[in-house]
């Protein structure tokens, strides 16, 4: 997803240049991190206690941290600042898996996880070795997302109904996404705190990614 993570310039990067293998290394620990707290928040938060609060109330504190980690990420150079703002993100993200993985089996769960890594590893190279095609399709892709969005929106609340054909144009586009952040996390300049806010991006990407593929796979079954 566009932000201002992936326009940074040597000139706006502040702070330590580091190699290309830490700087990757960063990303995926990040990544890693933001896994492990939606492990545990799905292990150890009862689902009752989640869909026992408010919609409106559940939905807007949703929003809000969300968009408050995201400010928080793309505007500081600091690596602890983005650490903290990418948190803000992971916590939410982790309360609707919880909600979302609990309707299915464990095994069905894994699988998912499973593929869903081994589209992001495909992406990931993809990204690699291809940037410039998927900087031209970023457009396309925020339109396409948007207007998938607002469908599903229409379907669910008005025709109280969803078409699984829309599951798998997500998992298109966010596939692509997944592509273009990769290589645009890879063409600005390597500092930590670039580092932190691609993977936080990437994280979005990835968590979007499962929580689409884990809806088709468990409709297939």
């Amino acid at each position: 997803m566009e932000n201002t993570v992936f326009t940074r310039t040597d000139r706006e990067s502040v702070g330590q240049r580091i190699s290309a293998g830490v700087y990757n290394l960063v990303i995926g620990l990040v990544l890693c991190w933001g896994f492990l707290v939606n492990w545990v928040m799905v292990k150890t938060i009862p689902y009752e206690a989640i869909a026992g609060i408010n919609p409106w109330v559940f939905f807007l504190g949703y929003l809000a941290a969300c968009f408050f980690g995201i400010w928080l990420f793309t505007s500081s150079d600091t690596p602890l600042v983005s650490f903290i703002g990418y948190n803000f993100v992971v916590v939410p993200f982790g309360l609707i898996i919880n909600l979302v993985v609990c309707r299915y089996n464990p095994s069905l769960v894994l699988d998912a996880v499973r593929v869903t890594g081994l589209v992001t590893l495909v992406m990931m190279v993809l990204g690699s070795l291809f940037p410039r095609f998927f900087a031209k399709i970023a457009g396309a892709l925020t339109i396409a997302l948007l207007i998938v969005i607002i469908v599903e929106l229409v379907e669910v609340f008005i025709f109280k109904m969803h078409h699984g054909i829309i599951d798998w144009i997500v998992v298109v586009i966010f596939c692509g996404y997944v592509g273009y952040d990769w290589g645009r996390a890879n063409q600005i300049p390597k500092t930590l705190d670039n580092a932190v806010d691609s993977a936080a991006s990437l994280y979005m990407d990835i968590i979007n990614l499962f929580l689409r593929i884990l809806r088709i796979l468990g409709r297939r079954r």
